[in-house]
């Protein structure tokens, strides 16, 4: 049997009458008529007995009835859905973030399940390194990452590049300027992240051009822990604004570092090049355009090409957070 033949067989015990029901589905009589026998004979049990001018289902017919009916909604529902999907009203976004994401995806994100309730979340954070491999392999469609990185096999919308600011305790002595890394290279420094990977190399990379040597004494990759750590007078840092945005209300003095050409990070949205990606990961990509200022790049797009900055701040000394 198959769909058709159970929507007939529906048709056939609700109306209660061949006629009615060949009416009901705009087919002939002896089509019908010879589909029921087709059924009986391939279930070995008979369906419907005539009982005057109307049709009496059979305790066989009625356990079909109730399956045919079932059946039927599953049917149409999975209809539904798979347009749902093609449509990106329905599906599953599946999403990289970087560990130090973009500040203001909480808010994308509410915007984009008002848009499209039905649609679930797969949220997966780590390194940008990490998120790439995941795109590549298709266990996620979309990611924010922080470049440089090697991105030929992407797609990729340039977001902002990020500027990095350096913390310390309100213990230590306040600059009244913006910083370089000169200025700073001798105090006590806990890197964000893991040694070898996302931010942690982008400092120690902007160290290395400069040809000046760190006062390294450790890395966090506990993001709490090493805001705690700064704000106690245990040592400074370096981060990204981001994540002073993320994590604020601590106690501490905040130096924007002055030349973006010695740190400051792209940060990009990418997807698998030449793949055909879910109408809800389009969608979602439409989200983030319609933000403005973001344009798409180039695989060898260099960094010192990006535009400036979307997140600026508008003081030399960033106010404390």
């Amino acid at each position: 049997m198959d769909i058709r033949q159970l929507r007939y067989f529906i048709a056939i015990v609700e109306e209660r009458k061949i006629s009615a029901a060949a009416k009901r589905l705009h087919i002939s009589q002896p089509p019908l008529s010879q589909l029921l026998k087709a059924m009986e004979e391939e279930l070995g049990s008979t369906l419907v007995e005539r009982s005057g001018k109307f049709l009496e289902v059979t305790e066989a017919g009625k356990a079909l009835y109730k399956y045919a009916l079932q059946i039927n909604q599953l049917m149409e529902e999975a209809k539904m859905e798979v347009k749902e999907v093609g449509n990106g009203a329905n599906g599953r976004l599946k999403i990289g973030i970087n560990t130090f994401s973009v500040a203001e995806l909480p808010e994308l994100l509410h915007r984009f399940r008002s848009q499209y309730p039905k649609v679930t979340f797969q949220i997966q954070q780590n390194e940008s390194a990490h998120l790439c491999n995941l795109v590549r392999e298709r266990v996620i469609e979309l990611a924010i990452i922080r470049m440089p990185l090697e991105l030929s096999h992407f797609s990729v919308l340039h977001l902002y590049t990020e500027p990095f600011y350096f913390i310390t305790s309100k213990n230590q002595k306040r600059f009244d300027r913006e910083v370089s890394l000169a200025d700073i290279h001798n105090h006590p420094l806990i890197l964000p992240s893991t040694q070898g990977l996302g931010v942690h190399y982008l400092i120690l990379e902007a160290f290395s051009r400069l040809h000046l040597q760190p006062n390294m004494i450790g890395e966090c990759s506990d993001i709490m822990l090493l805001m705690d750590l700064v704000s106690s007078d245990f040592c400074a840092s370096i981060v990204p604004e981001t994540l002073l945005k993320r994590h604020k209300g601590y106690s501490m003095h905040v130096h924007k570092i002055s030349n973006a050409a010695e740190l400051s990070s792209p940060v990009g949205f990418i997807w698998l090049k030449d793949h055909c990606l879910s109408k809800a990961a389009n969608n979602f990509i439409d989200l983030f355009k319609e933000e403005g200022n973001y344009e798409a790049i180039d695989d060898d797009f260099p960094p010192n090409r990006l535009t400036d900055t979307k997140l600026h701040t508008s003081s030399t000394n960033a106010p404390n957070r």
